[in-house]
């Protein structure tokens, strides 16, 4: 499965920008909880932050692979900023194959440069794995729909200039979910404080408050009642993307360990000499490329129009293995691998994120098991 010479090319880039530009803020960005902003200019500088926008609306327009190893290659650097850029692209994705042409050209252009940034509003406090369950509801009323209701774990939810919400038209039917575009500056939308979390903890991550919010009818993404459909559909892009991610932070624990195993020095030699630490490096280095190649092969099913079933493979596994890589890497490290100085602390924390957003790891494994049964 090698890249053409193109998606290599960008591959070369970004990895030179998440090691220069990413990496380097990432500790002291998780020490505050404070987006590196000037991260995310540079990514716009790169036309990163237009990954899923047509080329018509000044955007990238990356084919799914190409978007898969630009994930991968800022994961590497801060799984915080990739997790940002994912859920921008999950806002634009949703615009550029639902919206308008009056939609498009409204927000596109002015996302794919880097502001507004976009956020994704599904998940409520008491519907998460099933957002058919959802109270957000949005009534129409003339030319408005007046929107009521509670979103949680919204990413890029402080930042975030538009949000791509959904909501049931009918509070009493589930079928009525739909898709609407709201901005971030309209009367009634009241922003959360930012959550305070175990990772990840240089992303915003908030709740989101409408009460009697107002928007024009002109707002509305989806036809009545397709906002879920439409949902599932681009979240099998945003679990691919979660995928590659946890490809990166896997291959950056991998990367620690594998150094760190070789200048640390016990019973005489380096540690990497101890067949122990030998094993470990083996089995990470393998699960995170089996990671890699489930998340290419989803990425060219997605190409090609499918995928539901390989992106929850790819999912499912690439998050197990990020996981079981950054732990390897703190049992490595020892007792440097437990304290806040250092690299691999930050990459285990972040890592567990990985089975849970986009999709529990339960919920990849029932999509699974749903897919190969009918």
């Amino acid at each position: 499965m090698a890249l053409t010479e193109e998606q290599a090319a960008v591959r070369d880039v970004v990895r030179e920008f998440a090691g220069e530009e990413i990496r380097p803020t990432a500790l002291e960005a998780d020490e505050k909880q404070a987006f590196p902003e000037d991260v995310w200019d540079g990514l716009a500088d790169l036309d990163l932050t237009g990954l899923t926008v047509p080329e018509e609306y000044g955007g990238y327009d990356a084919d799914p692979v190409t978007a898969a190893v630009v994930n991968e290659e800022v994961a590497y650097g801060m799984l915080a900023v990739a997790t940002a850029l994912s859920v921008h692209s999950l806002a634009t994705s949703c615009i550029a194959e639902f919206g308008s042409e009056d939609q498009q050209e409204r927000w596109l252009p002015e996302m794919a440069a880097g502001r507004p940034v976009g956020a994704f509003a599904l998940s409520e406090p008491h519907a998460g794995s099933n957002p058919a369950e959802m109270s957000t509801v949005a009534r129409r009323d003339g030319d408005e729909y007046v929107i009521d209701g509670e979103k949680q774990w919204i990413t890029n939810g402080r930042r975030a200039g538009v949000y791509v919400l959904f909501a049931k038209t009918d509070r009493d039917d589930p079928s009525s979910v739909t898709q609407f575009l709201v901005p971030g500056d309209v009367d009634g939308l009241t922003v959360g404080e930012k959550e305070d979390k175990l990772g990840l903890r240089a992303s915003d991550t908030t709740s989101l408050t409408f009460d009697d919010v107002r928007i024009p009818a002109a707002n509305r993404l989806t036809e009545e009642g397709k906002g879920l459909s439409a949902a599932f559909h681009i979240l099998t892009g945003g679990r691919i993307a979660i995928a590659a991610q946890s490809v990166g932070l896997a291959r950056c624990a991998l990367d620690e360990a594998t150094a760190y195993s070789q200048e640390r020095e016990q019973f005489g030699g380096p540690i990497s000499d101890i067949q122990t630490i030998r094993h470990k490096l083996a089995e990470m280095a393998t699960r995170t490329r089996a990671a890699r190649l489930l998340t290419r092969d989803a990425a060219r099913k997605r190409a090609a129009g499918g995928a539901a079933l390989e992106a929850s493979m790819a999912k499912y596994f690439a998050s197990e293995a990020a996981m079981f890589a950054t732990n390897e890497a703190v049992q490595i490290h020892g007792g440097y691998g437990y304290v806040t100085e250092g690299e691999v602390e930050r990459l285990y924390r972040d890592a567990k994120i990985t089975e849970i957003y986009e999709g529990t790891t339960e919920i990849q494994k029932t999509v699974i098991a749903r897919e190969l049964l009918d």
